[in-house]
């Protein structure tokens, strides 16, 4: 049943991201030819054009950005929240099923987004012998990177892979924080959207007031101070393990508001 909710969700929201990349396209062939002549031509009209186009390149990304995150959260409401919510809960499928349909769809779409703008980036940048000199770049990359010891290019490779790991999981964490304000929210009664706004500032500040407490317990007890005084690593160690420690507290931030979401769709869930 999740391939087949997995497929209506690329139906839908693939009408609204698609034709979104087609204009970022578009917007980024403008923006290039606009830098190639429009912007320093002699005509003032010209002038004006070259830089509304650019303008326009800059709002299509942030649209494409912001679309991508809105649509997670419209969907979720859309689709469970309000009337479809009768007919989506009444499919033989679990609560579970539903919410990873919806994480999955949106994830593709977040990492479709970001590939889109670097490559409408690229379209951008594109000149007479453009394709030469970022094959030369990365053939000069390469060669940098078979001059470090393997163990540096190793490290390299695993921070970036650990940096875009937690990115990614901080996106889908706070995601799941709507999702959860969201759920909590139409249990009520009546006002249910100021209810889902009181739900999601309610845990903004829960969060902020345990970290605070983490903080100063741990500073308090001197636990730091305690387990790096019997453990001294080098800088790349500690780095690793900052990362890692940060992508662990994602993971629970997360897991945490899948369990109020999961639990307010089985339990507490309003549609009247």
């Amino acid at each position: 049943m999740l391939r087949k909710l997995l497929k209506h969700e690329f139906r839908a929201t693939g009408r609204i991201m698609l034709p979104m990349y087609l204009i970022l396209l578009v917007t980024a062939v403008g923006s290039n030819l606009a830098g190639r002549g429009m912007l320093d031509g002699r005509y003032h009209i010209l002038n004006i054009l070259g830089v509304l186009i650019v303008t326009a390149f800059g709002i299509a990304i942030c649209g494409a950005l912001l679309m991508s995150f809105v649509l997670m959260i419209q969907r979720f409401y859309k689709n469970l929240l309000q009337d479809e919510g009768y007919l989506m809960f009444t499919l033989p499928a679990s609560v579970h099923q539903h919410i990873w349909s919806k994480l999955i769809v949106s994830s593709v779409w977040f990492i479709a987004t970001v590939l889109a703008i670097i490559a409408a980036s690229l379209v951008v940048a594109y000149q007479g012998g453009f394709l030469r000199e970022l094959l030369d770049f990365l053939r000069y990359f390469l060669e940098g990177l078979r001059k470090l010891e393997v163990s540096e290019a190793f490290n390299g490779t695993i921070y970036l892979a650990e940096f875009a790991v937690l990115m990614f999981l901080s996106l889908v964490a706070f995601s799941l924080q709507f999702y959860a304000a969201l759920a909590a929210g139409h249990s009520r009664a009546n006002h249910k959207l100021l209810w889902s706004v009181g739900w999601f500032f309610g845990f903004q500040f829960a969060l902020q007031f345990a970290g605070s407490l983490l903080v100063i317990g741990s500073n308090k007890l001197n636990l730091f101070d305690h387990f790096f005084s019997h453990w001294d690593p080098s800088p790349t160690v500690a780095i690793h393990v900052s990362l890692l420690m940060a992508i662990g507290c994602v993971i629970v931030y997360g897991a945490i508001f899948y369990a109020v979401t999961t639990f307010f769709l089985k339990k507490h869930l309003n549609l009247e």
